[in-house]
């Protein structure tokens, strides 16, 4: 009985052995999914440097009243460009006009007081050689003529005088450009000694674009171009685009053609000016832009296409691929954007292979199947 039991339990252990080993298989790991590389290397790459700016008037001109009176009328429509002496106001110029007159009389009155010290002094001259008059009474005779002269120099400065404040009744353009909103209307009062604003003209073409770079990136760009990492290029060369508030480029180059020698102390920046041209008047004062500025050309700088570059708040990572074909992630420091590129200033070595095409599938750590880009 014992043996037919032991019998019966061999029997079910090898039909649960037979069971087991027809059961579900384990299925193969999936290949390593293909990606795209390209093999990184160095060249020259342009020094680009992005920075926020603001637009300037080329020239901008106060007009301020330069003598006293009422505004009659003003002759300009505003807003509009204005030539260079255009007229823009008209002052009441009657009491300019009688104080003209005024200097005009003293300066006859003047002269005639001096023509007849003239031939006072004309006819002592042969009176004193004969001892006829005393010599006393001659040189008085002459001081009488110099007297005279001066005071006809000086009543012709004052006619001057009022015939300048005559003319500066009718007020005009110290500038070609674009003249503002008048700043007074007809009937105001306006004064040469508070010198009242009358209205503003800009030049804007061309025109100006302010902005600054701090002090710590100009000493390594400065220490790059005296190490012959960059290859410095000359002021009046270093070219400067726009790109609008819009996203879109401005469309004319502009230079450079100001650089402060000085840091502000309360930014720890320098000044920077380019000058553009501006024939539409696209660019208007106060407008804010994005100044692109080729500083120079990099030796040994490394460019990668943009979609490679992965960032996020922690900063930007690119996925390479190592000798065991193992995704490997690195951080980088990114550059400027040219082109669709990023130029990347530091944390990719030349014949580092960067994945371009399957990103999504690699995974850092796992192995993948690679094929150079463009095949």
């Amino acid at each position: 009985m014992e043996r037919s039991n032991g019998n019966v339990i061999r029997l079910a252990v090898a039909l649960a052995l037979a069971t087991a080993g027809c059961g579900p298989k384990t299925p193969p790991a999936p290949p390593p999914p293909d990606v795209s590389v390209i093999s990184v290397a160095e060249g020259d790459v342009p020094m680009v440097v992005i920075l926020p700016a603001r637009v300037q008037a080329y020239r901008t001109a106060e007009v301020r009243a330069r003598v006293d009176g009422i505004v009659q009328r003003r002759v300009y429509a505003e807003g509009t460009d204005v030539s260079a002496g255009s007229p823009l106001f008209r002052i009441d110029p009657a009491q300019n006009r009688a104080a003209y007159a005024s200097a005009v009389a003293s300066l006859r009155r003047a002269q005639a007081a001096a023509t007849n010290a003239g031939q006072v002094a004309k006819r002592y001259q042969p009176l004193v050689r004969e001892q006829a008059i005393s010599g006393q009474e001659y040189d008085a005779a002459v001081s009488q003529l110099r007297q005279g002269e001066a005071d006809v120099a000086s009543a012709r400065a004052a006619v001057d005088r009022a015939k300048l404040d005559l003319n500066y009744t009718t007020v005009t353009a110290p500038i070609a450009g674009r003249a503002g909103r008048a700043q007074v209307t007809e009937g105001a009062l306006v004064s040469a000694s508070s010198a009242t604003l009358m209205t503003t003209i800009e030049q804007l073409n061309p025109i100006y674009v302010n902005f600054s770079q701090s002090s710590s990136d100009l000493l390594a760009l400065r220490r790059d171009m005296a190490s012959g990492k960059v290859a410095q290029l000359q002021p009046n060369r270093i070219k400067v685009t726009l790109e609008l508030e819009d996203g879109k480029p401005y469309g004319p180059e502009g230079h450079l053609d100001f650089f402060d020698l000085a840091v502000d102390e309360s930014t720890g920046t320098v000044s920077i000016r380019a000058e553009f041209p501006n024939p539409q008047q696209l660019l208007l004062p106060g407008q804010f832009v994005r100044a692109r500025i080729e500083a120079g050309m990099r030796h040994g700088g490394i460019v990668v296409p943009q979609r490679t570059v992965q960032v996020s708040t922690d900063g930007a990572t690119v996925l390479t691929v190592d000798s065991r074909n193992i995704v490997v992630p690195k951080q980088v420091k990114l550059g400027a954007m040219q082109n669709g590129s990023w130029v990347i200033a530091s944390g990719l070595k030349p014949g580092d292979r960067v994945i371009v095409e399957g990103l999504q599938k690699a995974r850092p750590g796992s192995p993948v199947h690679v094929t150079p880009a463009g095949r």
